[in-house]
């Protein structure tokens, strides 16, 4: 039995139509989610409305107490004093910056951490990587615990942020 024209017409451009949509379902997907960042906790944590909470991935930003978290930063010579007003001048960048924003997640390796955080890079409208310009300007380090795919570009970027003594490199 064969199949009328408009039946092969109907059907090809059916399967048109579906490959499109697949395709455009990837594309968006490789993009990652969106969301507009709604509070800041701290320098690396933000809450991201219809997301949660998300840990900015492969950075660590000085706690606002004293902590063990901050014994890298404190093995390098970096004060308490210096850590407790960089984890406060880090909260009211992000506030200022980003709070409000539209921004676009990316994911790398595990997408949540152990206290059920979304990991992920936060890139801001204008494309800018947050993860990365907070270590630009000193406010944060590489987390050096666990390995991910921007760690040598982050390291990179810590290292310049050291030589110009920015932020927590300031003496």
């Amino acid at each position: 039995m064969s199949r009328s024209p408009f039946r092969t017409w109907l059907r090809a451009a059916l399967l048109a139509l579906f490959f499109t949509l697949a395709l455009g379902c990837a594309e968006a997907d490789q993009q990652g989610p969106t969301g507009t960042v709604s509070w800041i906790y701290d320098g690396d944590t933000l809450k991201v409305d219809g997301i949660g909470k998300v840990r900015l991935l492969g950075i660590d930003t000085p706690e606002k107490k004293d902590s063990s978290r901050d014994h890298y930063l404190q093995q390098q010579g970096v004060s308490s004093k210096v850590l407790r007003r960089m984890a406060k001048e880090s909260l009211q960048f992000n506030i200022a910056e980003v709070k409000g924003k539209r921004v676009r997640l990316e994911f790398d390796g595990n997408r949540q951490d152990r206290h059920g955080r979304t990991l992920a890079y936060v890139y801001l409208p204008d494309g800018t990587l947050l993860n990365r310009l907070l270590i630009e300007k000193g406010y944060a380090v590489v987390y050096r615990r666990f390995d991910f795919r921007l760690k040598e570009d982050f390291l990179r970027a810590e290292a310049a942020a050291r030589d110009r003594r920015a932020g927590v490199w300031q003496k």
